[in-house]
């Protein structure tokens, strides 16, 4: 669904209030991780190792981000690091739709704004 639908039934006070209202929804900034967290398990290559038989090491963390493309890098994320950057990660997307739901706002009421230009 697109972020603008029926914001045009919306008076201007409610545009900037609703407007308003996401602005204090988002978290710091500094809280903030672009990437995607890969669960991995892994083989070790020693012929005597559990993980010969099929049981494999792990899980194994890792945060990969896309630089570009064909481009990623990764980091290996500690245990102890886990719910820390699943957080980062999840303020990341909800930074991200509320920023897409206060541009469509601010378009609107641009859009306002030139209608009533022109109508003066």
């Amino acid at each position: 669904m697109k972020a603008s639908k029926g914001l045009g039934r919306l008076s201007l006070l409610a545009l900037r209030q609703r407007r308003q209202g996401l602005a204090k929804q988002l978290p710091p900034v500094q809280e903030t991780l672009r990437g995607s967290l890969v669960e991995r398990y892994l083989t070790c290559g020693n012929p005597a190792c559990k993980c010969a038989r099929g049981e494999r090491h792990g899980p194994a963390w890792y945060l990969t981000v896309t630089l570009g493309p064909g481009r990623t890098t990764g980091a290996v994320v500690a245990g102890e690091q886990l719910e820390q950057v699943r957080r980062w990660i999840a303020n990341y997307h909800g930074v991200k739709e509320n920023l897409e739901k206060i541009s469509a706002i601010n378009r609107e009421l641009l859009r306002r704004a030139r209608r009533r230009k022109r109508k003066a």
